[in-house]
């Protein structure tokens, strides 16, 4: 009688399975230990989620196929911080190849800080090209964040050294003459959006890391920026840096404290 190979010599074998049509589940389907079956109906999940990833990816090329099939460079756009008290909006524009193939690529509120940080070298690294567009918080405070985001987002798109021919971006129009296919929630439709929803996300991540070192007690690593009980309190207590957008209410009514007192 042949002996039956053991559960995890089966887990490391089958671990690259993509298929429930692969010919090396038919002896595990027939296997009736338990624990085999357990192996079975965990592959059947894996696969079954990776196929749903795989369609909804596909799903999130339709904008930019047709633009494709026509032979145009597609550049999706998007932006981050718009609504932090601290640091920049930070935008930015993201080429993809017709054979870009990273089916997680997705809006980047949609993962977790771990999957972006794995995700953002692997898009800069497929990538036709990649660019960042920064508005300071000062142009934020002299033309309003809405402004400050628009300028930021034409920085990056005039900042990719490859010219797109068409743009897809997440809701703002540009101030760049080039046809633009506009989007609500835009890097939950497109993948080019969502690149650069995650390469713009991570970016900003790495920069506010870099202020909290320079500006600590406000927490600016942990909150982005954004008005949680420790920021506003490091404001209290600290008072306002360079950094800080001296126009948002919270700010502004510590800056008119500073000065009556």
């Amino acid at each position: 009688m042949t002996k039956q190979p053991s559960l995890s010599s089966l887990k490391q074998e089958l671990a690259d399975v993509t298929s429930l049509t692969d010919p090396r589940l038919v002896s595990l389907t027939a296997d009736s230990r338990k624990g085999a079956q357990s192996l079975l109906n965990q592959i059947k999940r894996r696969v079954a989620k990776a196929e749903a990833a795989e369609l909804a990816f596909q799903e999130r090329l339709h904008y930019e196929r047709p633009l494709w099939a026509a032979n145009q460079l597609v550049a999706g756009i998007d932006e981050v911080g718009r609504g932090p008290l601290a640091g920049p909006v930070v935008t930015s524009a993201v080429i993809l190849p017709q054979d870009f193939d990273i089916p997680l690529v997705n809006d980047s509120k949609q993962l977790t800080p771990k999957e972006r940080e794995r995700l953002y070298p692997l898009i800069l690294d497929q990538a036709t090209a990649v660019s960042i567009g920064i508005g300071s918080s000062q142009l934020i405070d002299q033309i309003n964040i809405y402004q400050a985001t628009r300028v930021a987002m034409q920085l990056a798109v005039l900042g990719l050294g490859v010219p797109p021919q068409h743009l897809i971006v997440d809701a703002m129009q540009i101030p760049v003459d080039l046809p633009q296919t506009r989007l609500i929630k835009g890097d939950a439709k497109s993948a080019s959006v969502a690149a650069a929803s995650i390469v713009a996300k991570v970016y900003r991540d790495h920069l506010m890391d870099t202020y909290d070192v320079l500006y600590p007690g406000y927490g600016f690593t942990k909150n982005a920026g954004y008005g949680t009980a420790e920021h506003l309190q490091g404001l209290v207590d600290r008072g306002v840096t360079p950094i800080h957008r001296r126009t948002f209410s919270p700010v502004q009514k510590i800056i008119a404290n500073e000065s009556r007192s």
